[in-house]
């Protein structure tokens, strides 16, 4: 009984003890919880006030960059050979012109959206449409679209402009991977292998636009600046021409205007810059050019180069040879075989506009790209039997003739004398 008694003295104690030690460990844990929570928190707004920093301070970024570099104990990556992405649209009765100029442009680095307006039959677009399907080479690679929900187009209305910006918005979603955006219509045709270009511009700083241009407005600031025009295709689902509206407005002073080809070749970097526009020129212009004349002919040219971060990197080229009237109408002449020698001797990329299936293309394909019976144009990544029947290695590039022709104009645009005596002016 004292022993009973004895024990039960001992163990209130030993029982508090134990409680208070308990106690103690669940205290500590929580505290030491709370200090690693509190050690995140403060990591994780060092790297959100790090990353303030950096948006807003240039120099923080090269020396941040400069700094992993340093660190790093890999070489730095070898830049790939530029990929473009195009757009090549047609009209009523383009079908074949347009399947024609595709296959001769076609490579499978590249990336193809295709677009026959709302005018060209529903027939024709359902053709255009299985073509793309039933084709075993882009069926393989997957890099050709057709916008299926076709937009009326007006060459002289806005509509043209919104039918570009659409083609860039689908290749900046399908693809992260292309460098510049090439615009093309069923009438124009290549003058140079996609290997031959693709060689050209491997040694381009890829933030280089290639837009003919001018601010010397002439006859077209009376005739296309000043008028007010309204496109039907804007709210039409029949193509009717553009109509003028009075009065007529005063040549802006917010910005300067700038005029040239419809016809470009644009950086990835701009093509964001138009399409996301984290400053609101694109979309201010865009509402502007929506009742100017051949707003095609303007709406690129006069955001380029009212933007500071941009007018410095416009080539005032559009790499094309394109033959006017001594006084320019609205469209160009249509070339045949007896150009063929100004073509090449121009050393373009590109040529327009022509015929249908005219003469001439056959001479092109026969002398200039080695392209015959319908087939692609030959290339490094041409595999099979027929040849280019199957994809071999797109990454292996084989120049020819024409690499010599497009190099030398390029070098000539981009030596630094020409260059800025002719941007932007």
């Amino acid at each position: 009984m004292a022993f009973s008694n004895s024990e039960k003295i001992w163990i209130f104690p030993l029982a508090m003890a134990s409680l208070m030690a308990s106690f103690m460990l669940i205290f500590l844990t929580v505290v030491s919880f709370n200090m690693g929570l509190l050690s995140s928190a403060r990591s994780i707004n060092s790297l959100i006030f790090y990353a303030n920093l950096s948006t807003t301070n240039e120099t923080t970024i090269k020396l941040l960059e400069s700094d992993t570099n340093q660190s790093s104990s890999h070489p730095p990556q070898v830049q790939s050979s530029p990929r473009f992405g195009y757009l090549v649209s047609g009209s009523k009765g383009d079908l074949e012109s347009l399947w024609r100029v595709l296959r001769a442009l076609y490579h499978p680095r590249n990336q193809y959206v295709l677009h026959l307006d709302l005018e060209s039959p529903a027939e024709e677009r359902l053709e255009l449409a299985k073509r793309v399907k039933e084709d075993p080479v882009f069926s393989d690679v997957g890099n050709v679209y057709m916008i299926e929900k076709a937009n009326l187009v007006t060459y002289t209305g806005p509509t043209m402009v919104a039918n570009t910006l659409h083609a860039c918005a689908i290749l900046l979603r399908q693809s992260k991977d292309w460098d510049w955006f090439i615009n093309l219509s069923a009438s124009d045709y290549p003058l140079v292998t996609q290997d031959d270009l693709i060689h050209t511009f491997s040694g381009l700083d890829r933030n280089l636009n290639f837009i003919d241009h001018s601010s010397r407005l002439g006859w077209k600031a009376v005739h296309r600046a000043k008028p007010v025009i309204i496109d039907p295709a804007l709210y039409s689902t029949e193509k009717s021409d553009i109509f003028w509206v009075s009065p007529n407005r005063t040549l802006p002073t917010a910005f300067k205007l700038f005029t040239g080809s419809a016809w470009m070749v644009l950086s990835r970097s701009f093509v964001e810059y138009c399409i996301w526009g984290w400053d609101n020129l694109p979309r201010t212009l865009l509402m502007y050019y929506t009742n100017f004349v051949s707003s095609p002919e303007g709406y690129f040219h006069t955001v380029i180069c009212n933007a500071p971060e941009y007018s410095t990197t416009v080539v005032n080229s559009d790499l094309h040879y394109i033959s006017w009237d001594k006084r320019p109408k609205q469209h160009p002449l249509t070339l045949n075989i007896s150009d063929t020698e100004r073509m090449i001797a121009s050393g373009a990329a590109f040529a327009r506009k022509f015929e249908c299936n005219d003469l001439v293309l056959d001479k092109i394909d026969t002398e200039l790209l080695g392209r015959g019976n319908g087939s692609f144009t030959p290339g490094g990544w041409c595999e099979g039997e027929p040849n280019c029947s199957k994809v071999g290695d797109p990454s292996k590039i084989n120049p020819g003739p024409g690499a010599r022709r497009i190099s030398g104009l390029v070098s000539r645009l981009v030596s630094p004398s020409k260059l800025t005596q002719r941007q932007c002016r």
